[in-house]
């Protein structure tokens, strides 16, 4: 069981760490069309993003596929900023943005999951419960990722209930922000 925890910690930190600013501005882009009454909906959302990355950990812990560390340290950004653009393009269409972002979350997770595969891969190889390490993984990411939804539905009831925030200016103001980040970070990386 020490291991689950082990990795459990590892997969939670993997979203709620300094570092991780790239899966949180991806969660921000996927939740911020939600509202705290589309509960159900946010959690089948991020449910999807977490099969998509745990595929690809899974695959690369098996060593059936392996991408160059570069390319998806680049691709990670686009993923955000495409998501936050449809959201700005989608702004107006009500319910139009949320439904792609069910298919967004599923693809992205693919990538995102290559941004850390290599890393757990050198680690849950060593190891002998590498199944059981993958589940501690993912139960985690999933439970960081439930946390920052909350946390982002808990600061949008402020705004849109609270303070009257339209919604499409709340979606548009964050989308706007997430999208700046992200190009900054894809400039950043670009692997060429």
């Amino acid at each position: 069981m020490s291991d689950f925890g082990f990795y459990f910690k590892m997969g939670w930190e993997h979203i709620i760490s300094k570092d991780a600013l790239d899966h949180q501005l991806f969660i921000l882009a996927l939740a911020c069309v939600y509202t705290i009454g589309d509960i159900k909906r946010v959690l089948i959302l991020v449910t999807a993003f977490t099969i998509g990355h745990s595929l690809t950990l899974a695959l690369s812990v098996y060593d059936i596929i392996r991408f160059p560390g570069k390319w998806t340290e680049f691709l990670i950004p686009c993923t955000i900023f495409i998501t936050a653009l449809n959201n700005i393009f989608q702004v107006d269409n009500k319910g139009k943005s949320a439904r792609i972002n069910y298919y967004l979350a599923l693809c992205f997770g693919l990538i995102h999951g290559m941004g850390f595969a290599n890393a757990i891969r050198i680690m849950l190889a060593k190891d002998q419960t590498i199944g059981w390490g993958l589940f501690g993984f993912n139960i985690g990411l999933e439970a960081g990722q439930i946390f920052c939804v909350a946390i982002i539905l808990i600061i949008g009831i402020l705004f849109l209930n609270i303070l009257k925030i339209k919604k499409r200016d709340w979606v548009f103001f964050l989308s706007s922000g997430v999208f700046a980040l992200s190009v900054k970070m894809a400039l950043e990386r670009i692997p060429f």
